[in-house]
């Protein structure tokens, strides 16, 4: 916790708390990732920035860089600005990965263990990040959205969108979607949190289901689909006749 980082000029320094939750000691080697994001969302990383994308790497220090956890102990991990006086305008991007280190078997032990046979064991890693935003300067990002589509798969009504971003910052937030009859009678159908567009992206492609709830025609009255920041501010709503 947090999820995410953003630094906007009011902080030169966030903690993150890494808890361990197993029942056994954990070793977590913590380290910075670049990514980009798709247009249907997915991370894949890079280690040179895509055109019209920054890295928050060289101006970003964090410490301690790997950490113990025995069961239900948490650790700090403090994240600071630095060499921020050159900053251009925009927004800059890295993500800071907690990457499980599994502990090792000595090697006379695995010898002893094997007695000379050829074994393989294969063992699952587990890592996490979260992105860290660095945004310096006025933002001019708008959002819209567009080609908001109302499909059935399998019986369960699916809505389809494109999330448009234009400007020189990214956008996080949440989306909702109210079902509003041929009376007025307005009922959400569906909530999205923590839906984001990253810079440079101009747009993301997103679906998501709807509640089937008993006695709402998803065939008459109108879908109204709001986008809103973490904050609860209005950033862009689309409305579609069923």
């Amino acid at each position: 916790m947090p999820k995410r980082l953003v630094f906007d000029g009011s902080q030169r320094s966030q903690e993150i708390n890494l808890a361990n939750t197993g029942k056994d000691t954990a070793i977590y080697a913590i380290s910075f990732i670049n990514y980009r994001m798709t247009e249907d969302g997915k991370f894949e990383q890079i280690e040179t920035p895509d055109e019209g994308q920054r890295f928050a790497t060289d101006f970003l220090r964090y410490f301690p860089r790997r950490v113990t956890l025995a069961p239900n102990e948490a650790q700090t991990i403090r994240v600071q600005l630095t060499r921020t006086g050159n900053l251009e305008e925009g927004e800059y991007r890295s993500h800071v990965y907690f990457r499980a280190v599994d502990n090792q078997v000595a090697l006379g032990e695995a010898e002893q263990m094997n007695s000379g046979a050829i074994s393989i064991n294969i063992k699952t890693i587990f890592g996490i990040s979260i992105p860290v935003i660095i945004r310096h300067g006025k933002s001019t990002t708008e959002v819209s959205l567009s080609d908001v589509k109302l499909n059935f798969e399998e019986e369960h009504p699916r809505l389809s969108m494109i999330i448009n971003r234009s400007g020189n910052m990214s956008v996080y937030g949440n989306l909702n979607v109210e079902h509003i009859s041929s009376t007025g009678e307005t009922t959400v159908v569906g909530l999205v949190k923590g839906i984001s567009v990253y810079t440079p992206n101009p747009n993301r492609q997103f679906k998501m289901i709807l509640n089937q709830l008993d006695g709402l025609n998803f065939k008459s009255g109108k879908l109204k689909v709001t986008y809103t920041s973490d904050t609860d501010q209005e950033l862009s709503v689309a409305v579609i006749e069923l």
